[in-house]
Parts: C-alpha cells; structure tokens; sequence
C-alpha cells in the first residue's frame, strides 16, 4: 500500500493539474519531484498526516529526519554537553538521522558523523519536512569512470573538462539526452546517459575529514583553518570580501593577505605565483587551478585529505570539495 502525506493545494494544484479546494493526499514522491524541478511545494504541517511520520516513512533516506536550524554550523559533539569533544559541524538546512533523545540533546548520525547536537536547534517532524523542501538539491551523479563535460549539447563541441566517477554536478535541466548542470557558476552539458538524476540534502562534515598530515608547517594548517571560517559565506563575482562575498581568485587573495602574502586579483595570474608542483606532492595550503577550454578560470585552496576550499558559486558560495570534482590543470605551491 503507498503511505501518503496530505499537502496544502495552493501551489501543488496547479504544479500537478489538480482542480480541487480541499487537502490533496499526495505520495511523498510526488512532494519530492515538485522539489527536483524547482517548484516551491508548500507543505501544512497541520495537515501532515502524523501516521505517516510513526510508520518511518523515508524522507530522502530519512526515517526520523532533522534539519539544522542555525546561521552556519551547528556543532557535533562527542558526548552530551557542551564540553564534549567537538567530531564535526553540520551546515544551516543539512539533514541528520536522529537516533535518540535526551534532555534537550540529540544524537544523530549525518554524512560519516555521529554525534551530539542541541535539540533546540534541530527542526524535527513536520517541520523537518517542510524545511527539507524548500533546502533539497537536485544533482547529477556521474556514473561513469570519467564524464566528458561539453559547453554545448552535442559531441561536435570542445570538450571542456572531465570529472570522476561518482561526483556530484549542480543539476539545471534535462535537454533532449542531454542534461544542463552548473559547474562553478558556469553553464556545461552532460550526456544523459552517463548520470543519474537525484535529489539530496546536505550532511554534516568530521572534523577529521579536514585532518592535515603529520609535517605540515603551522603556517599551512593556520591559513586552513583561516580559510575555513568562511565556510558558507557568499560568493559575489570580482568581491574580495570573506564576508560579504568574493570570487574564487578573490577568497584566495584574501586569505593569502592575511598571512602576508600579495596576489593579483585573476584565476590565471595567481596560476603564474610561487613554484608549481604535482598533484600528489600538494600539501595543504597549496593552490589548485581548474581550467575550461585550455584556459585558467578557477582557484581553490588545498586542506589536505584530498579536499579543496574555494568560493564556488552564487548558489554554494564559500564551500570545500573534493580536489579532484574537475580535474587539475596545475597545482602550484606559495607557502614554504
């Protein structure tokens, strides 16, 4: 039997044809395609059926779904207090599994953390659901060893960059066999035939997935962790601002100035800075080039662990990624 949730009809009337004035039952697959392709359903939590949450409906792979209610990061911690060791962060609108409760916190487990979070800012229920909504991305997962990523939607075309099996691409649209995704705030076309089309929430990160290696100078974990308190934070093309918001070369250039280093304010400058290396000699701190069409057109920091930092786009802004989710045209190291 298909389990459903009832949903309010202003908009899902009219996304789905339905002409009625009462609540709509709709399936909950129905709720999240309305997500995937970018319609804003309104849920009522009024009207949300409390059955459907006690039999463990899987919201996203959820069965008792959170969603984090904070201006950034809510901190993970390894026990109950706030004295507890902090294991890793989990970003404003990520979901977790909440395992159990207990004055006032929450143990959950979100991406590979599991931890302790304050259940008061943790939306939980219906109203876990409603925010997964409005906060679900649709992205394009390669499903083949290596995806060539074309700039326009036929194989005439330049190819411009390849990215890894399993790596995930900012979904846009489906185009006759070909799907539009987003890559760093540019427009690029895959073949249909190589991805898989899926709807996701945001997770949590551990802190040791930012870990830095035995031998790293203090220079190279401080400008890390420099850099990394301005995960989230906006990107605005040609800004400078690790606050109010900078681009890829910009977010370098500023935090390369805090530690007393000058950088030109270009992608492609910065690549001609300081002694290139391989890829496998990078160490944190060190810079990662991406190029489209032969030419430099993006910069990220590397954080060792196979992770970069870079300010991405005006949808993820300051975000970390893996250092390979396109591949490297040079790596090249400043700090000594």
């Amino acid at each position: 039997m298909i389990k459903k949730i009832a949903i309010s009809v202003s908009l899902f009337s009219i996304l789905f044809g339905l002409h009625t004035t009462s609540v709509h039952a709709a399936t909950f697959s129905e709720v999240k395609e309305s997500a995937r392709v970018g319609a804003a359903a309104v849920l009522d939590t009024t009207v949300i059926q409390d059955a459907s949450i006690k039999e463990n409906i899987s919201f996203w792979g959820y069965t008792n779904l959170g969603i984090a209610n904070v201006e950034k990061y809510l901190n993970i911690r390894e026990a109950p207090s706030t004295t507890g060791k902090l294991i890793g962060k989990i970003g404003n609108l990520a979901a977790c599994e909440i395992l159990s409760t207990k004055d006032g916190w929450a143990y959950i487990t979100s991406g590979s953390v599991t931890g302790y979070v304050s259940q008061e800012f943790l939306f939980t229920g219906a109203d876990a659901v409603l925010k997964a909504v409005e906060a679900v991305q649709t992205v394009a997962v390669v499903q083949c060893d290596a995806l060539k990523v074309r700039e326009f939607p036929n194989t005439d075309c330049q190819v411009m960059l390849t990215v890894p099996s399993g790596q995930e691409l900012e979904y846009v649209s489906d185009e006759d066999g070909w799907v539009k995704v987003l890559i760093d705030d540019e427009e690029a076309y895959v073949s249909s035939e190589f991805v898989a089309i899926e709807t996701k929430l945001k997770t949590a990160f551990t802190l040791t997935e930012l870990f830095y290696g035995e031998g790293v100078s203090d220079v190279r974990v401080d400008l890390c962790e420099y850099a990394k308190q301005f995960l989230g934070n906006p990107y605005v093309w040609g800004g400078i601002s690790l606050t109010k918001g900078a681009d890829c070369s910009g977010f370098v250039l500023s935090v390369y100035k805090e530690f007393g280093y000058d950088l030109p304010h270009s992608s492609k400058s910065q690549a001609g800075s300081g002694t290139k290396i391989s890829a496998s000699e990078a160490k944190p701190g060190d810079l990662f080039f991406y190029s489209k069409n032969g030419s430099i057109n993006h910069v990220a920091v590397y954080i060792g662990n196979g992770q970069v930092i870079h300010a991405s786009s005006p949808k993820y802004g300051i975000r970390i990624s893996n250092a390979y989710y396109r591949t490297p045209t040079k790596v090249v190291s400043i700090l000594p």
